[in-house]
């Protein structure tokens, strides 16, 4: 069972969360601006990525990943206790609409549509290296 109060409970859900959405979303922008460099160079060549860039970008990710964290905070969704009872998370039996709302929100714009994004680029880099090499086994 879990053995602190509930207040820790809700701590410990939110850094999952949090950490765990800042995790997927720093993969998702990494393979974003790594398709941006290999398969654009023209673009690679008017944005030139700096420390500045970089920095922009992990705040962008942190405040993506605080917005969807927060949200049970804010009672849209909740944090509670896992089946078992041994780990807090997601409540994921949605009660409420607004609940259900909240999962559905965070299947599409928290996982499908990262997964998404990176299948796409480095499914755009493979293509990029395989046309690149068959254009220097032709010369």
């Amino acid at each position: 069972r879990w053995l602190f109060t509930r207040a820790v409970c809700t701590l410990y859900a939110f850094c999952g969360v949090l950490f765990g959405l800042c995790s997927l979303t720093s993969l998702t922008v990494l393979s974003t601006v790594c398709c941006l460099k290999v398969c654009y160079p023209a673009y690679g060549r008017c944005w030139e990525f700096s420390p500045c860039h970089a920095g922009v970008l992990l705040l962008c990710v942190w405040a993506y990943a605080l917005m969807f964290a927060t949200a049970p905070l804010a009672e849209w969704g909740s944090y509670g206790p896992e089946p078992y009872g041994t780990a807090c998370c997601i409540t994921w039996k949605a009660s409420n609409r607004e609940a259900t709302l909240y999962i559905l929100a965070l299947l599409i714009f928290c996982y499908l549509l990262p997964c998404l994004l990176i299948l796409v680029s480095y499914s755009l880099i493979l293509w990029r290296v395989r046309v690149s090499r068959r254009a220097v086994r032709q010369h």
